[in-house]
């Protein structure tokens, strides 16, 4: 893809939010070497939380797909807060680890943090292929559907 980043974005329709702030005692990002690793990102938007809820419960898996695009697009809006602006500098999604709220019995996690991937791959094209791990957790921070962290390799 000779596209950027941004004309990605454009041609998607997509506008990134500003990059939320942290909501405890922890930074939203931390540059080690050659890497961007983001914070658990919530589906935060105007800052408000949305998506509250467990899915399988609460939330269908295409509703818990929504939540895991809108925490992917606060995952790119750190990632940009991290290099100053300029997405280009992205090399590789690395890696996102996805958790879902959901009842003991759910088994589709991987289905809902496609949500997010599907998003990286849309705005990064091959860079946005990346490692990951999906898994249900009992109760999430604020008791959201979807909380994904990430591994980028930036320039």
């Amino acid at each position: 893809m000779s596209e950027t980043v941004e004309e990605r974005l454009r041609a998607a329709d997509i506008t990134l939010p500003d990059a939320p702030a942290p909501a405890a005692n922890y930074v939203p990002y931390v540059i080690t070497g050659n890497q961007v690793v983001v914070a658990g990102q919530v589906p935060f938007v105007g800052g408000e939380r949305h998506f509250i809820g467990k899915v399988g419960v609460d939330y269908s898996i295409e509703e818990g797909q929504q939540a895991a695009r809108t925490v992917a697009l606060n995952i790119i809006a750190q990632v940009k807060a991290a290099c100053d602006g300029d997405l280009e500098r992205v090399r590789r999604c690395v890696k996102l680890g996805g958790f879902v709220n959901c009842p003991p019995d759910f088994e589709q996690h991987p289905q809902v943090i496609n949500g997010a991937s599907d998003v990286m791959v849309q705005v990064f094209g091959d860079k946005g292929r990346h490692a990951r791990f999906a898994v249900g957790a009992p109760s999430l921070p604020f008791n959201v559907a979807v909380e994904i962290d990430a591994i980028f390799e930036i320039d």
